[in-house]
């Protein structure tokens, strides 16, 4: 029994180990961001805004304090509560390095090398360029420290084990800075990179599995049971479903005022987007987002019937 014991420990040691060779490997290495060249923080301001940092880290609903974290997320898997990203040392990031700021939005990992959970939408945020990471961080540096505590999460189990998102993440997560597509123009890629990194959209506007992880076929085709349980509409260009109608002054006019194209406005989560985000990109940027957006595929998904089934 003992000697069946010792290779059944030898075996689980094998498998776990080609687990983790075969694993997700972090992109960002022990030396990585170290001789940065100076980061701009004028820019990393916009950049700022683009990534919708404050909207997430601040609780507005409980008058909580620019980036002092806190806000409730509620998900299938439980309640995630934003954390504090102000530069305070103790609570915040203040003590981060180039590179911790970086493995947290390229790998999704803590200083520490533990996980973080994918609520978090460093998926998205993992095709970042260095020099949009250093910039971001400049700005992020700028601004006041806030001394506010964590809050831990209330997640139900067994989804609270960060080790378990190791998993996760070879099965969801390609961790990695965006290549641009050079059969594209510059444009084109520029929208690319916005939609699918910077702006993170399909995070919101993309159905998911059992799992939390995207459904890559149907992506930012929208989904009944987004941020809230509400429903999230398609912004693919399906003409029935999506936004296949829309002019491009349509398109760019509810990004940066929040009008529809019936004379309505946007409300609940996308409302917030356009007045933290969206409505402060450059005209260049906007146009590139209407550029990727249009050339992809359309795809068929009527959300007033998927939210109607039982």
């Amino acid at each position: 029994m003992c000697k069946f014991s010792t290779v059944l420990v030898a075996v689980g040691a094998l498998v776990l180990g080609a687990v983790y060779a075969l694993g997700p490997t972090p992109t960002v290495g022990p030396n990585s961001f170290m001789d940065h060249p100076k980061p701009n923080p004028t820019r990393g301001k916009a950049l700022f805004s683009a990534a919708g940092c404050q909207g997430c880290h601040t609780d507005v609903k409980n008058k909580g304090a620019l980036l002092a974290g806190g806000r409730a997320f509620k998900t299938p898997f439980g309640i995630y509560y934003s954390p504090n990203i102000t530069p305070d040392k103790t609570h915040g990031i203040g003590a981060w390095s180039n590179r911790d700021l970086a493995r947290a939005l390229r790998d999704g990992l803590n200083p520490e090398g533990s996980h973080y959970f994918p609520v978090f939408p460093y998926p998205s945020y993992s095709g970042m360029s260095d020099d949009d990471i250093m910039d971001l961080k400049s700005y992020l540096f700028s601004l006041s420290p806030v001394a506010k505590a964590n809050r831990d999460h209330n997640i139900k189990f067994p989804f609270g084990w960060r080790f378990s998102v190791y998993f996760w993440k070879m099965l969801f997560f390609q961790a990695g800075p965006f290549q641009a597509d050079k059969s594209q123009s510059a444009v084109w890629n520029r929208g690319a990179y916005l939609v699918r990194h910077l702006t993170h959209c399909g995070e919101c506007h993309s159905p998911r599995n059992a799992l939390g992880g995207i459904d890559q076929s149907r992506e930012l085709a929208g989904t009944a049971d987004g941020p809230e349980g509400g429903i999230i509409p398609n912004i693919s260009p399906h003409t029935e479903t999506g936004i296949g109608k829309w002019s491009d002054d349509e398109i760019a006019d509810l990004l940066t005022t929040g009008g529809l194209p019936d004379g309505d406005f946007v409300g609940d989560t996308m409302s917030e987007v356009v007045e933290n985000s969206t409505e402060k990109l450059a005209p260049d940027d906007i146009v590139a987002i209407i550029t990727y957006l249009k050339s992809l595929p359309p795809i068929f998904n009527n959300l007033s019937e998927e939210k109607k089934a039982p």
